[in-house]
């Protein structure tokens, strides 16, 4: 799991982020000598990221990456901010079509991230994603893999027997990916987080697009499931009352959305949560009764119920609303 802010990422795959050039390099004149380039390539997670709005492409300096880092002592490594005024409608897959040219100088690669953008340089639901299947289909080792963005992302429906980690954030997860993720194996997957967003956003999953996932067939090693950030967190909460996959949970994280007390009265009257160590709700809108009824049933989990929101009023319709979606 990441950090539910959708801000840079400090680490990835264990590792602590080092980014090149970085926010404050302008011109490739600064790097590598007033960068400093790490020599303990393995102790970090490398981040290629432009440097400005009007800085140099993202694919110059990944070829500056591969000249002055070797890409064999890589072990994990972030595809940041691509988008500069010369290249807006630049989409994923222009960005990691040459890290796909160059896999076979990656033989080490296991931690992989794509669309490390934060909202100041571009906002989520901006950040134009693309079908996914050939970047996995070139590192087919990949122990961790994350994406940020949904706009026309794609999900190849199949076994992934050595992913551990897997993790979508956005706005809006498009239904074909839910379901495409939902129907695919795998055997060794511990982690799987989804930011399920909004319809406007990409999203608008119902919750039989969750029924692979919830039965858990494929998904014999889970330990933690976020499905997060959704509009319809109640009716997310009343399925995973009696899904099977719970009782092999350690963390259930239903977080980040628009959860009310008709969805929390749906987990309390299902199947028996005693077992977890966390129960993540926060960013939820629960009264403070159906609050302390959670903190009663659960005394030993740990049940984080931070961030209550107050719903939207629009022309006396109260409206909840999720913590990502623009």
């Amino acid at each position: 799991m990441i950090d539910s802010e959708c801000v840079n990422l400090a680490r990835w795959g264990g590792l602590p982020v080092f980014s090149l050039p970085g926010a404050d390099f302008e011109e490739m004149a600064d790097w590598p000598g007033g960068v400093g380039i790490p020599a303990d390539v393995e102790a970090w997670a490398w981040c290629v990221s432009v440097s400005g709005w009007d800085g140099l492409s993202h694919s110059t300096m990944f070829e500056a990456f591969l000249r002055d880092v070797d890409p064999a002592r890589v072990g994990a490594f972030v595809i940041g901010n691509w988008v500069t005024e010369n290249n807006m409608d630049q989409t994923a897959a222009d960005v990691f079509a040459p890290l796909v040219a160059a896999a076979d100088r990656f033989p080490n690669l296991r931690h992989l991230f794509i669309g490390d953008v934060e909202a100041q340089q571009w906002e989520i639901s901006w950040i134009k994603q693309s079908d996914l299947t050939p970047l996995l289909r070139a590192f087919p080792k990949l122990l961790t893999f994350g994406a940020r963005g949904s706009e026309n992302l794609g999900w190849e429906q199949r076994a992934y027997p050595e992913l551990r980690e897997l993790t979508f954030q956005c706005g809006g997860l498009p239904p074909e990916v839910v379901r495409a993720v939902a129907g695919s194996e795998f055997p060794e997957l511990t982690d799987l987080e989804l930011y399920l967003g909004t319809e406007g956003y990409f999203g608008g999953s119902d919750v039989s697009d969750l029924d692979g996932i919830l039965g858990g067939t494929g998904l014999p090693e889970l330990r933690y499931l976020g499905l997060r950030n959704a509009e319809n967190s109640d009716e997310i909460a009343a399925a995973v009352a009696h899904a099977l996959i719970v009782s092999r949970l350690e963390v259930l994280d239903l977080s980040l959305g628009s959860l009310g007390d008709e969805g929390a009265a749906a987990l309390l009257a299902g199947q028996p949560l005693t077992h977890l160590k966390k129960l993540d709700l926060h960013h939820h809108f629960l009264s403070e009764e159906m609050q302390d009824r959670l903190r009663e049933a659960l005394p030993g989990v740990e049940v984080d119920l931070s961030e209550h929101q107050e719903p939207d009023n629009w022309d006396g319709e109260e409206t909840r609303f999720v913590s990502v979606a623009e």
